[in-house]
Protein backbone atom coordinates (compact mmCIF):
# COMPACT_ATOMS: atom_id res chain seq x y z
CA UNK A 1 0.00 0.00 0.00
CA UNK A 2 2.87 2.34 0.61
CA UNK A 3 4.43 1.87 -2.71
CA UNK A 4 0.90 2.53 -4.35
CA UNK A 5 0.62 5.62 -2.49
CA UNK A 6 4.02 7.10 -3.67
CA UNK A 7 3.04 5.94 -7.31
CA UNK A 8 -0.39 8.35 -6.36
CA UNK A 9 1.75 11.03 -5.53
CA UNK A 10 4.71 10.96 -8.07
CA UNK A 11 1.40 10.62 -10.91
CA UNK A 12 -0.21 13.48 -9.03
CA UNK A 13 3.60 15.78 -9.18
CA UNK A 14 3.53 14.93 -12.86
CA UNK A 15 0.46 16.25 -13.46
CA UNK A 16 0.83 19.27 -11.53
CA UNK A 17 4.51 19.49 -13.69
CA UNK A 18 2.36 19.41 -16.72
CA UNK A 19 -0.24 21.90 -16.17
CA UNK A 20 1.76 24.39 -15.16
CA UNK A 21 4.14 24.28 -18.25
CA UNK A 22 2.11 23.61 -20.37
CA UNK A 23 0.54 27.08 -20.59
CA UNK A 24 3.58 29.13 -20.63
CA UNK A 25 4.78 26.83 -23.63
CA UNK A 26 1.35 27.90 -25.80
CA UNK A 27 1.88 31.67 -25.35
CA UNK A 28 5.30 31.52 -26.41
CA UNK A 29 4.58 29.88 -29.31
CA UNK A 30 1.64 31.73 -30.10
CA UNK A 31 4.45 34.91 -30.13
CA UNK A 32 6.73 33.12 -32.44
CA UNK A 33 4.22 32.71 -35.32
CA UNK A 34 1.70 34.77 -34.68
CA UNK A 35 2.35 36.01 -38.72
CA UNK A 36 2.03 32.03 -39.18
CA UNK A 37 -1.40 31.97 -37.99
CA UNK A 38 -2.66 34.97 -38.90
CA UNK A 39 -1.61 34.16 -42.96
CA UNK A 40 -3.41 30.61 -42.76
CA UNK A 41 -6.53 31.74 -41.09
CA UNK A 42 -6.56 34.32 -43.65
CA UNK A 43 -6.08 32.12 -46.40
CA UNK A 44 -8.55 29.57 -45.28
CA UNK A 45 -11.61 32.56 -45.12
CA UNK A 46 -10.60 32.89 -48.56
CA UNK A 47 -10.65 29.24 -49.50
CA UNK A 48 -14.60 29.47 -48.07
CA UNK A 49 -15.23 31.81 -49.93
CA UNK A 50 -13.71 30.66 -52.99
CA UNK A 51 -16.00 27.37 -52.38
CA UNK A 52 -19.04 29.54 -51.97
CA UNK A 53 -19.28 29.34 -48.63
CA UNK A 54 -18.80 33.22 -47.78
CA UNK A 55 -20.07 36.09 -49.45
CA UNK A 56 -17.33 39.04 -50.57
CA UNK A 57 -19.03 41.04 -47.70
CA UNK A 58 -18.91 38.27 -45.17
CA UNK A 59 -15.05 37.57 -45.70
CA UNK A 60 -14.48 41.30 -45.35
CA UNK A 61 -16.15 41.04 -42.06
CA UNK A 62 -14.45 38.14 -40.86
CA UNK A 63 -10.66 39.44 -41.78
CA UNK A 64 -11.19 42.52 -40.05
CA UNK A 65 -12.42 40.69 -37.22
CA UNK A 66 -9.57 38.30 -37.39
CA UNK A 67 -6.61 41.15 -37.85
CA UNK A 68 -8.03 43.19 -34.26
CA UNK A 69 -7.39 39.43 -32.70
CA UNK A 70 -4.35 39.41 -34.00
CA UNK A 71 -3.51 43.19 -33.12
CA UNK A 72 -4.23 43.07 -29.40
CA UNK A 73 -1.54 42.58 -27.41
CA UNK A 74 -0.19 39.62 -25.61
CA UNK A 75 -0.09 39.55 -21.90
CA UNK A 76 3.06 40.76 -20.40
CA UNK A 77 5.57 37.92 -19.93
CA UNK A 78 6.19 39.06 -16.03
CA UNK A 79 2.35 38.83 -15.25
CA UNK A 80 2.50 35.04 -16.55
CA UNK A 81 5.24 33.92 -14.65
CA UNK A 82 3.76 35.43 -11.66
CA UNK A 83 0.29 33.48 -12.58
CA UNK A 84 2.26 30.82 -13.33
CA UNK A 85 4.03 31.00 -9.95
CA UNK A 86 1.39 31.18 -7.69
CA UNK A 87 -0.58 28.66 -9.81
CA UNK A 88 2.83 26.51 -8.37
CA UNK A 89 2.03 27.30 -5.28
CA UNK A 90 -1.14 26.46 -4.64
CA UNK A 91 -0.77 23.05 -6.84
CA UNK A 92 1.29 22.18 -4.24
CA UNK A 93 -0.46 22.72 -1.26
CA UNK A 94 -3.23 21.24 -3.12
CA UNK A 95 -0.53 17.73 -3.52
CA UNK A 96 0.15 17.93 -0.14
CA UNK A 97 -3.05 18.02 1.56
CA UNK A 98 -4.03 15.11 -0.87
CA UNK A 99 -1.16 12.79 -0.02
CA UNK A 100 -2.14 13.33 4.05
CA UNK A 101 -5.45 12.41 3.03
CA UNK A 102 -4.91 9.25 1.11
CA UNK A 103 -2.36 8.52 4.10
CA UNK A 104 -4.78 8.78 6.49
CA UNK A 105 -7.35 7.30 4.77
CA UNK A 106 -5.83 4.10 3.96
CA UNK A 107 -4.68 3.47 7.47
CA UNK A 108 -0.49 3.15 6.42
CA UNK A 109 0.00 5.50 9.76
CA UNK A 110 -2.22 2.65 12.00
CA UNK A 111 -0.71 -0.28 10.34
CA UNK A 112 2.77 0.52 11.43
CA UNK A 113 1.90 1.77 14.29
CA UNK A 114 0.20 -1.69 14.87
CA UNK A 115 3.66 -3.20 12.75
CA UNK A 116 5.93 -1.57 15.16
CA UNK A 117 3.76 -2.62 18.73
CA UNK A 118 3.86 -6.03 17.47
CA UNK A 119 8.09 -6.11 17.28
CA UNK A 120 7.99 -4.11 21.07
CA UNK A 121 5.75 -6.61 22.41
CA UNK A 122 7.12 -9.89 21.32
CA UNK A 123 8.73 -10.97 23.90
CA UNK A 124 6.04 -10.24 26.34
CA UNK A 125 3.37 -11.66 24.29
CA UNK A 126 5.75 -15.08 24.21
CA UNK A 127 5.90 -15.30 27.79
CA UNK A 128 2.27 -14.81 28.51
CA UNK A 129 0.87 -17.14 25.87
CA UNK A 130 3.89 -19.66 26.18
CA UNK A 131 4.46 -19.85 29.81
CA UNK A 132 1.31 -18.40 31.14
CA UNK A 133 2.59 -15.24 32.46
CA UNK A 134 -0.17 -12.80 33.23
CA UNK A 135 -3.33 -12.29 31.23
CA UNK A 136 -4.34 -14.42 28.41
CA UNK A 137 -3.77 -12.78 25.05
CA UNK A 138 -7.66 -11.44 24.25
CA UNK A 139 -8.07 -11.12 20.67
CA UNK A 140 -6.20 -8.05 19.60
CA UNK A 141 -3.21 -9.02 21.21
CA UNK A 142 -3.18 -12.49 19.20
CA UNK A 143 -3.38 -10.65 16.30
CA UNK A 144 -0.34 -8.32 16.83
CA UNK A 145 1.71 -11.82 18.46
CA UNK A 146 1.08 -13.06 14.99
CA UNK A 147 2.54 -9.80 13.11
CA UNK A 148 5.27 -10.24 15.10
CA UNK A 149 5.69 -13.88 14.51
CA UNK A 150 5.55 -13.17 10.57
CA UNK A 151 7.74 -10.30 11.01
CA UNK A 152 11.11 -12.48 12.95
CA UNK A 153 10.32 -15.20 10.34
CA UNK A 154 10.88 -12.94 7.59
CA UNK A 155 13.79 -11.31 8.66
CA UNK A 156 15.15 -13.90 10.68
CA UNK A 157 14.52 -16.89 8.86
CA UNK A 158 12.86 -20.38 9.64
CA UNK A 159 12.10 -21.23 12.88
CA UNK A 160 10.38 -24.13 14.23
CA UNK A 161 8.49 -23.35 17.55
CA UNK A 162 7.64 -19.63 15.87
CA UNK A 163 5.96 -21.56 12.74
CA UNK A 164 4.16 -23.93 15.64
CA UNK A 165 3.09 -20.75 17.44
CA UNK A 166 1.65 -19.42 14.49
CA UNK A 167 0.53 -22.11 13.39
CA UNK A 168 -1.79 -22.60 16.82
CA UNK A 169 -3.02 -18.78 16.50
CA UNK A 170 -4.11 -19.20 13.22
CA UNK A 171 -6.07 -22.58 14.32
CA UNK A 172 -7.92 -20.74 17.08
CA UNK A 173 -8.82 -18.03 14.35
CA UNK A 174 -10.31 -20.29 12.03
CA UNK A 175 -7.62 -19.90 9.96
CA UNK A 176 -7.40 -23.89 8.85
CA UNK A 177 -5.25 -23.50 5.94
CA UNK A 178 -3.17 -21.35 7.01
CA UNK A 179 -2.57 -23.55 10.34
CA UNK A 180 -1.73 -26.31 8.36
CA UNK A 181 0.95 -24.59 6.39
CA UNK A 182 2.82 -23.02 9.24
CA UNK A 183 2.66 -26.54 10.73
CA UNK A 184 4.41 -28.32 7.64
CA UNK A 185 6.99 -25.52 7.93
CA UNK A 186 7.51 -26.44 11.06
CA UNK A 187 7.55 -30.09 10.74
CA UNK A 188 10.17 -30.02 8.06
CA UNK A 189 12.28 -28.23 10.40
CA UNK A 190 11.40 -30.87 13.50
CA UNK A 191 9.39 -33.95 11.86
CA UNK A 192 9.24 -35.59 15.38
CA UNK A 193 7.78 -33.24 17.69
CA UNK A 194 4.75 -34.88 19.21
CA UNK A 195 3.08 -31.72 20.14
CA UNK A 196 3.44 -30.47 17.03
CA UNK A 197 1.94 -33.71 14.69
CA UNK A 198 -1.04 -33.52 17.00
CA UNK A 199 -1.80 -29.84 16.60
CA UNK A 200 -1.03 -30.97 12.98
CA UNK A 201 -3.69 -33.59 12.57
CA UNK A 202 -6.03 -31.39 14.58
CA UNK A 203 -6.01 -28.79 11.74
CA UNK A 204 -6.13 -31.70 8.87
CA UNK A 205 -9.10 -33.04 10.60
CA UNK A 206 -11.35 -29.49 10.70
CA UNK A 207 -10.21 -29.44 7.69
CA UNK A 208 -11.96 -32.69 6.88
CA UNK A 209 -10.80 -33.53 3.27
CA UNK A 210 -10.33 -37.38 2.37
CA UNK A 211 -6.88 -36.47 1.92
CA UNK A 212 -6.32 -34.45 4.99
CA UNK A 213 -8.04 -37.32 7.41
CA UNK A 214 -5.27 -39.80 5.78
CA UNK A 215 -2.63 -37.06 6.74
CA UNK A 216 -3.98 -36.55 9.96
CA UNK A 217 -4.09 -40.37 10.44
CA UNK A 218 -0.30 -40.64 9.63
CA UNK A 219 0.63 -38.26 11.51
CA UNK A 220 -1.33 -39.71 14.83
CA UNK A 221 -0.12 -42.92 13.84
CA UNK A 222 3.95 -41.11 14.05
CA UNK A 223 2.89 -39.98 17.59
CA UNK A 224 1.38 -43.24 19.10
CA UNK A 225 4.78 -45.00 17.65
CA UNK A 226 6.54 -42.19 20.35
CA UNK A 227 4.07 -42.26 22.80
CA UNK A 228 1.53 -45.31 22.98
CA UNK A 229 -1.15 -43.83 25.50
CA UNK A 230 -1.12 -40.06 23.82
CA UNK A 231 -4.45 -39.30 24.73
CA UNK A 232 -5.30 -36.68 22.39
CA UNK A 233 -3.92 -39.07 19.38
CA UNK A 234 -6.09 -42.11 20.90
CA UNK A 235 -9.39 -39.87 20.40
CA UNK A 236 -8.76 -38.39 17.02
CA UNK A 237 -7.47 -41.65 15.28
CA UNK A 238 -11.12 -43.39 17.37
CA UNK A 239 -13.20 -40.52 15.71
CA UNK A 240 -11.43 -41.26 12.15
CA UNK A 241 -12.12 -44.94 12.54
CA UNK A 242 -15.71 -43.58 13.38
CA UNK A 243 -16.02 -41.52 10.70
CA UNK A 244 -14.59 -44.33 8.30
CA UNK A 245 -17.67 -46.62 9.30
CA UNK A 246 -14.38 -48.65 11.19
CA UNK A 247 -16.79 -49.81 14.49
CA UNK A 248 -14.17 -52.54 15.68
CA UNK A 249 -10.98 -50.17 15.26
CA UNK A 250 -12.82 -47.32 16.88
CA UNK A 251 -14.09 -49.04 19.60
CA UNK A 252 -10.29 -50.23 19.61
CA UNK A 253 -9.03 -47.06 20.61
CA UNK A 254 -11.48 -45.56 22.58
CA UNK A 255 -11.29 -48.69 24.98
CA UNK A 256 -7.65 -47.87 25.28
CA UNK A 257 -8.78 -44.20 25.56
CA UNK A 258 -10.50 -44.99 28.52
CA UNK A 259 -7.97 -46.79 30.64
CA UNK A 260 -5.18 -43.90 30.11
CA UNK A 261 -8.07 -41.65 31.42
CA UNK A 262 -8.87 -41.25 35.48
CA UNK A 263 -12.31 -41.36 36.34
CA UNK A 264 -12.89 -37.93 37.50
CA UNK A 265 -11.46 -36.57 34.03
CA UNK A 266 -14.54 -35.26 31.93
CA UNK A 267 -13.31 -36.63 29.32
CA UNK A 268 -13.89 -40.30 30.83
CA UNK A 269 -17.70 -39.84 30.00
CA UNK A 270 -17.40 -38.30 26.79
CA UNK A 271 -15.53 -41.93 25.93
CA UNK A 272 -17.89 -44.11 28.23
CA UNK A 273 -20.80 -42.15 25.45
CA UNK A 274 -19.09 -42.62 22.19
CA UNK A 275 -18.51 -46.37 23.22
CA UNK A 276 -22.40 -46.45 23.71
CA UNK A 277 -23.06 -44.87 20.80
CA UNK A 278 -20.65 -47.46 18.92
CA UNK A 279 -22.75 -50.28 20.75
CA UNK A 280 -25.92 -48.88 19.52
CA UNK A 281 -24.89 -49.14 16.16
CA UNK A 282 -23.61 -53.05 16.20
CA UNK A 283 -26.92 -53.73 18.35
CA UNK A 284 -25.20 -55.30 20.66
CA UNK A 285 -27.11 -54.81 24.16
CA UNK A 286 -25.38 -52.99 26.56
CA UNK A 287 -25.68 -51.27 29.61
CA UNK A 288 -27.73 -47.89 29.79
CA UNK A 289 -25.40 -44.82 27.87
CA UNK A 290 -24.78 -42.39 30.82
CA UNK A 291 -26.55 -38.91 30.30
CA UNK A 292 -24.46 -36.26 27.97
CA UNK A 293 -22.14 -33.99 30.88
CA UNK A 294 -22.97 -30.50 30.54
CA UNK A 295 -25.28 -28.87 27.78
CA UNK A 296 -27.37 -30.60 25.43
CA UNK A 297 -28.59 -29.44 21.77
CA UNK A 298 -31.44 -31.18 20.19
CA UNK A 299 -31.32 -29.95 17.00
CA UNK A 300 -34.77 -31.15 14.57
CA UNK A 301 -33.23 -30.52 10.88
CA UNK A 302 -35.51 -30.32 8.08
CA UNK A 303 -33.95 -30.68 4.85
CA UNK A 304 -36.55 -30.33 1.04
CA UNK A 305 -36.07 -33.17 -1.42
CA UNK A 306 -35.13 -30.69 -4.00
CA UNK A 307 -32.16 -29.43 -1.87
CA UNK A 308 -31.42 -33.29 -1.27
CA UNK A 309 -31.50 -33.71 -5.25
CA UNK A 310 -29.43 -30.28 -5.84
CA UNK A 311 -26.58 -31.48 -3.83
CA UNK A 312 -26.59 -35.43 -4.41
CA UNK A 313 -23.99 -36.67 -2.52
CA UNK A 314 -23.10 -33.32 -0.22
CA UNK A 315 -21.76 -33.77 3.33
CA UNK A 316 -23.97 -32.07 5.74
CA UNK A 317 -22.17 -30.67 8.74
CA UNK A 318 -24.10 -29.34 12.14
CA UNK A 319 -22.67 -27.25 14.84
CA UNK A 320 -22.66 -25.08 17.65
CA UNK A 321 -20.13 -21.85 17.33
CA UNK A 322 -19.50 -19.40 20.12
CA UNK A 323 -21.11 -16.02 20.32
CA UNK A 324 -17.39 -14.78 21.53
CA UNK A 325 -13.86 -16.29 21.28
CA UNK A 326 -12.83 -18.96 18.70
CA UNK A 327 -14.61 -19.65 15.69
CA UNK A 328 -13.86 -23.18 16.58
CA UNK A 329 -17.24 -24.83 16.94
CA UNK A 330 -17.69 -26.02 19.95
CA UNK A 331 -19.53 -29.33 19.09
CA UNK A 332 -19.88 -30.77 15.55
CA UNK A 333 -21.66 -33.69 13.86
CA UNK A 334 -20.51 -34.63 10.21
CA UNK A 335 -23.39 -36.73 8.26
CA UNK A 336 -24.72 -37.96 5.09
CA UNK A 337 -26.95 -35.14 3.29
CA UNK A 338 -30.45 -36.75 2.83
CA UNK A 339 -34.14 -35.17 2.46
CA UNK A 340 -36.92 -34.86 5.26
CA UNK A 341 -36.65 -34.43 9.05
CA UNK A 342 -33.32 -35.35 10.79
CA UNK A 343 -32.92 -34.99 15.04
CA UNK A 344 -29.26 -34.86 15.28
CA UNK A 345 -27.82 -33.89 19.51
CA UNK A 346 -24.63 -32.00 20.12
CA UNK A 347 -23.15 -32.38 23.25
CA UNK A 348 -19.54 -32.16 24.64
CA UNK A 349 -19.11 -35.27 23.19
CA UNK A 350 -19.04 -33.47 20.01
CA UNK A 351 -16.62 -31.05 20.36
CA UNK A 352 -12.64 -31.08 18.45
CA UNK A 353 -11.16 -29.84 21.70
CA UNK A 354 -11.38 -31.19 24.57
CA UNK A 355 -11.43 -27.34 26.45
CA UNK A 356 -13.32 -25.96 24.07
CA UNK A 357 -16.62 -27.67 24.34
CA UNK A 358 -20.04 -26.78 25.03
CA UNK A 359 -19.38 -26.61 28.73
CA UNK A 360 -17.02 -24.07 28.66
CA UNK A 361 -19.26 -21.06 27.00
CA UNK A 362 -22.43 -19.39 28.11
CA UNK A 363 -24.29 -19.20 24.54
CA UNK A 364 -23.98 -20.29 20.96
CA UNK A 365 -25.27 -20.19 17.53
CA UNK A 366 -26.65 -23.50 15.86
CA UNK A 367 -26.13 -23.93 12.44
CA UNK A 368 -25.86 -26.49 9.69
CA UNK A 369 -24.10 -26.03 6.20
CA UNK A 370 -24.05 -28.18 3.08
CA UNK A 371 -21.01 -29.05 1.49
CA UNK A 372 -19.98 -30.28 -1.43
CA UNK A 373 -16.69 -30.96 -1.30
CA UNK A 374 -16.97 -32.77 2.36
CA UNK A 375 -14.18 -30.17 3.45
CA UNK A 376 -14.73 -28.79 7.24
CA UNK A 377 -13.20 -25.40 5.54
CA UNK A 378 -16.03 -23.65 4.17
CA UNK A 379 -16.74 -22.41 0.39
CA UNK A 380 -18.60 -19.30 -0.27
CA UNK A 381 -20.73 -21.46 -2.82
CA UNK A 382 -22.19 -23.76 0.46
CA UNK A 383 -25.89 -23.69 1.81
CA UNK A 384 -25.58 -22.69 5.31
CA UNK A 385 -27.70 -20.99 7.65
CA UNK A 386 -27.99 -20.66 11.57
CA UNK A 387 -29.64 -20.16 14.51
CA UNK A 388 -30.39 -16.81 16.61
CA UNK A 389 -27.90 -16.45 19.53
CA UNK A 390 -28.81 -19.22 22.23
CA UNK A 391 -28.28 -18.68 25.79
CA UNK A 392 -26.92 -22.27 27.18
CA UNK A 393 -28.91 -23.88 30.25
CA UNK A 394 -28.52 -27.26 32.31
CA UNK A 395 -31.62 -28.37 30.67
CA UNK A 396 -31.40 -30.55 27.51
CA UNK A 397 -32.46 -27.44 24.81
CA UNK A 398 -34.62 -27.62 21.07
CA UNK A 399 -33.28 -26.09 18.43
CA UNK A 400 -35.63 -26.07 14.92
CA UNK A 401 -33.69 -25.36 11.70
CA UNK A 402 -35.08 -25.90 8.26
CA UNK A 403 -33.09 -25.33 4.83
Amino acid sequence: MLMNLALTAAALLLLVTVLLCWPRRMKAGQQLDRKTLFAEKLALLSDARDLGELSDSDLAVAAAELKNQFLAPLPDAQLLQGHSARSGLLALLLLTVLTAVLYASTGQYRALDDWQQAQENLPAFGERALLGKGEPLNDAELAQFALGLRTKLATSGDDAVAWFVLGRIWFSQGQIPESIEAFEKALSLTPERVNLLVSYAQALMVEGSEESVKKAAKSLGTVLSKDAGNVDALSMLALIAQQRGDVKEARAAWEVLLMQLPKDDPRYVQVQQQLAQLASQQQVPQPTAPVPAGPVLNVTLTIPQAVADANAGATLFVFARATQGMPLPVAVQKLQLKAGTMQIQLDNSHSMQPDWNLSAVDSVTVGARISRSGSATPDPTDLQLKSAPLTLTAAAQQVELSF
